[in-house]
């Protein structure tokens, strides 16, 4: 399988566990508690083995970058975050900056 692949994977388990890490509400709901655990330890070991191809520097700022953006979006839709226009331009210079990286490498 390619490395982007395992790396998407990696990057989606990794939301998954911070969903769950709000979803466990510091620790005293039992399942979202276990199940983070679970994801960060795949996210991990799906993120160890992209970094066989890909660059370290390129697959840490996708990874930022991303889970930043999506990690936001959960938050506004999931949990009915409030967002402010220069927390979305924020992250959307993250988002360029990520595409950027990955162009120029």
């Amino acid at each position: 399988m390619s490395s982007w692949i395992y790396l998407i994977l990696a990057i989606s388990l990794e939301l998954a566990g911070s969903t769950c890490l709000k979803l466990s509400d510091s620790f005293t709901k039992v399942l979202p508690s276990i199940l983070l655990f679970v994801f960060y330890g795949l996210c991990y070991y799906f993120f160890a083995i992209a970094l066989k191809t890909i660059d370290l520097s390129v697959a840490y700022a996708i990874w930022s970058g991303l889970g930043t953006t999506v990690v936001a979006i959960i938050g506004i839709f999931q949990f009915k975050e409030l967002i402010s226009i220069k927390q979305v331009l924020a992250i959307g210079m993250i988002v360029i900056g990520v595409v950027l990286l990955d162009l120029l490498a």
